[in-house]
């Protein structure tokens, strides 16, 4: 991991075409602008830490569930 100091303003460049920069730094929390392609994704890691974890649990339900008995309630 490339650990960076930036001040207010301050930006870094990720390849040719990604620019982060530093807008607000207040009370523990910073606020950052990301200038990317419209094709690049950008995702918070904790929304899909999450998603995945809700997905797993899903997963191992449905291993658990009668396919069969759940189809009897949805064709009356």
């Amino acid at each position: 991991m490339l650990v960076l100091t930036r001040k207010l303003n301050q930006s870094l460049l990720i390849g040719d075409n990604i620019e982060l920069t530093v807008l607000e730094v207040q009370s523990g929390s910073v606020r950052l602008g990301i200038k990317a392609p419209r094709n690049v994704r950008i995702l918070r890691q904790e929304i899909v830490q999450q998603v995945t974890e809700v997905n797993l649990q899903a997963s191992l339900h449905a291993k658990n569930v009668d396919l069969s008995e759940l189809a009897k309630k949805f064709s009356k």
